[in-house]
């Protein structure tokens, strides 16, 4: 070795390595991946439930069950469940089991194939049609002639009721099917037997026929008796507005769960930062997530299964369409905001492009997103997205003042850490572990069924 290599391999200065024993290394909170931007909480106005319980008091509606008939099938073989025959308006209140189950035997099942049509305009209304399984829809004739799209019928809905009253008159209009369909039909041959057999079916029908309806106003509502209009001195009706007799109560839900800390970690390692109160903020960010997972999935308050059935709507073709939100948007005034999975997002931007038509954005919070007709489009990963690839798009009308979906939170809590959140502490064990109970308190209400709308079947798919 010459004496220039061996000057080189000589170490000259201190080293990194050396150097940083002497430094204060600069650190950054503790980060956190699943952390997102909950849209749902800072969206949905929260209501002070001093009480632990919400009651939601509305107008009298006269509705008898869901309108929706269930099905149950052994292998292939489909059929109607007798009593849910009941959903019918015709057969309402009807409790002869043996009638019922000798009308529900009567039903033939038939398959179609998509495209393949159930009846048309204009030819006897000769069949009670059950959707068992599928996507039926329904077309018409405008006033130009043209065909119009009437809306879409699935699963437990029914066409040609009026086959019970002996109604056999014609179709309004034609029904076809969209998906793959199996569907159980009643003759009107195979009804007259059963009515000619059975005289108690014979006998409520005919009451059912000829009992006068209860005043109802366009949503269901028991109507109140005005007058408008007149001149002189008539005598005007007397009205009242009567309530539901039995309103429903949500109470309130909790997220919790336990904070444990060492003593001798938030004692002696508090410096930069504050242990407990990194550990405390992460803990809070997860339950706020598991938080805005219940308001939207919870069986008993969540959004999902909150939404009235009549205000459940399917796609048309699959993807969320154009045609599909303005189909949702009509449904409510003062829609606030829709709340949709990401990749359902993607898949309406998808779609615009195809149809040439171009989402807007709004500014919301500071922040620029996606719009349709004005309306917010707001992401949420909570909305769940099956196997296949299907999920759901909601539409919201938020706050009291508006009769729309509100959040329910506790008016103020003992150890308050946030609104609805609270840390309790619990003690230290003889292994000097400090613990501290951490709970959010939530639920939420849905005022009035056109509050909140739900598009169904949405395909994300390519």
């Amino acid at each position: 070795m010459t004496v220039t290599e061996e000057t080189t391999s000589l170490q000259l200065s201190l080293s990194v390595t050396a150097a940083r024993t002497l430094t204060t290394t600069t650190k950054s909170l503790p980060q956190m991946r699943g952390i997102t931007t909950r849209w749902l909480l800072s969206q949905l106005p929260w209501v002070d439930v001093p009480a632990g319980s919400y009651r939601v008091n509305r107008r009298l509606t006269y509705t008898v069950g869901d309108g929706k008939v269930s099905f149950y099938n052994t292998g292939a073989r489909v059929q109607v469940v007798p009593a849910e025959l009941t959903e019918l308006a015709l057969l309402r209140g009807f409790g002869d089991e043996q009638a019922l189950r000798a009308l529900a035997d009567a039903f033939e099942q038939r398959e179609y194939e998509p495209g393949a049509t159930l009846f048309t305009a204009g030819t006897p209304r000769d069949v009670l049609v059950l959707i068992a399984h599928g996507k039926v829809t329904r077309h018409g004739t405008g006033e130009y002639g043209d065909e119009v799209h009437l809306g879409t019928a699935t699963d437990g809905d029914h066409f040609g009721e009026e086959l019970l009253g002996r109604d056999t008159g014609t179709w309004a209009f034609t029904a076809r099917a969209a998906t793959r369909v199996i569907a159980l039909v009643l003759p009107a041959a195979a009804y007259a037997r059963l009515n000619g057999r059975s005289e108690a079916l014979r006998t409520h029908v005919a009451e059912a026929l000829a009992r006068p309806r209860k005043p109802q106003n366009a949503k269901g509502e028991a109507a109140i008796d005005l007058s408008a209009g007149h001149d002189g001195e008539p005598l005007l009706p007397g009205t009242y507005v009567d309530y539901d007799p039995s309103p429903r109560e949500y109470d309130l839900a909790v997220a919790q769960t336990v904070l444990r800390v060492h003593n001798r970690v938030a004692d002696l390692y508090n410096q930069p930062m504050n242990q407990l109160e990194q550990q405390l903020r992460l803990t809070v960010e997860a339950l706020r997530e598991r938080q805005e997972h219940e308001l939207v999935n919870n069986t008993d308050f969540g959004l999902l299964h909150n939404a009235d059935l009549k205000q459940r709507l399917t796609t048309r073709t699959g993807p969320p369409t154009p045609l599909d939100l303005d189909d949702l948007l009509c449904r409510r005034r003062k829609t606030r905001f829709f709340l949709a999975h990401p990749r359902a997002i993607a898949a309406f931007g998808r779609e615009c492009t195809a149809h040439r038509v171009y989402p807007g954005t709004a500014v919301l919070d500071g922040k620029r997103v996606t719009a349709w007709r004005g309306v917010p489009i707001l992401p949420c990963d909570k909305i769940p997205v099956t196997a296949t690839g299907s999920t759901s798009i909601l539409a919201l009308r938020t706050g009291e003042d508006d009769a729309g979906v509100i959040g329910l939170r506790p008016e103020s809590l003992p150890d308050e850490y946030q609104p609805g959140l609270n840390v309790r502490f619990m003690g230290a064990d003889d292994r000097a572990v400090t613990s501290y109970l951490v709970s959010a308190y939530h639920s939420a209400a849905v005022l009035v069924p056109d509050a909140l709308g739900v598009l169904d079947d949405v395909q994300v798919g390519s």
